[in-house]
């Protein structure tokens, strides 16, 4: 069994673990804030909406979170009609995390793919690389079904944080239970995340 299917088997989607099927390789774009938000919005500033995902009473403790961001795609842009969808794993302000994130999966659906990139190069994920928090980024996204993996393009540990990163839909938000996966005696964390309704 391949590391996804493992992965998808342990956050419950057996279906898709066992499928013969091989996942698709999304697009990842590495960008600048606050350019990447006039994809969404024609004068280049967003209103968004923020909710956590805590991760208290998990093995990486007090002061840890999945944060989960949204905002509308406005009228006149590339993005019209969407739903932008950010997410931000923050292992900041927790002397007790022991276990290092390898990567992150959520049940997502349908993906829009929009001009993030230099000379309007097409992409699924973007990746706020400049102009926001963070220090860990995206090696790749994969798609089998409505899951995708996220794999970060190093280990995630105490102190740290991965940049923002996200995509479009055109569903509205819902709640939603993401899955992120771990090297430690823990090696998969559950926690409440947002995503498009499928």
């Amino acid at each position: 069994m391949k590391l996804w299917q493992t992965i998808l088997a342990a956050a419950g989607f057996a279906a898709l673990a066992q499928s013969g099927a091989a996942a698709a390789a999304l697009t990842v774009i590495n960008v600048g804030a606050p350019k990447v938000n006039c994809v969404f919005n024609p004068i280049c500033a967003v209103v968004v909406n923020d909710s956590v995902g805590n991760l208290t009473y998990t093995p990486l403790g007090a002061g840890t979170f999945l944060q989960s961001r949204t905002y509308p795609g406005q009228s006149g842009t590339p993005g019209a009609g969407t739903t932008a969808y950010e997410y931000r794993i923050d292992l900041t302000q927790s002397p007790n995390v022991t276990d290092c994130l390898v990567g992150l999966v959520i049940n997502f659906g349908p993906v829009v793919k929009l001009p993030y990139g230099a000379n309007n190069a097409q992409g699924q994920v973007f990746v706020v690389t400049q102009g926001g928090l963070g220090s860990v980024g995206i090696k790749s996204a994969e798609q089998d079904g409505d899951v995708i993996t996220f794999t970060f393009d190093k280990y995630l540990c105490r102190g740290q944080t991965t940049f923002f990163f996200g995509l479009a839909a055109h569903k509205a938000p819902v709640g939603t239970t993401a899955t992120m996966f771990a090297l430690g005696a823990t090696p998969f964390i559950q926690t409440t995340a947002r995503a498009p309704q499928h």
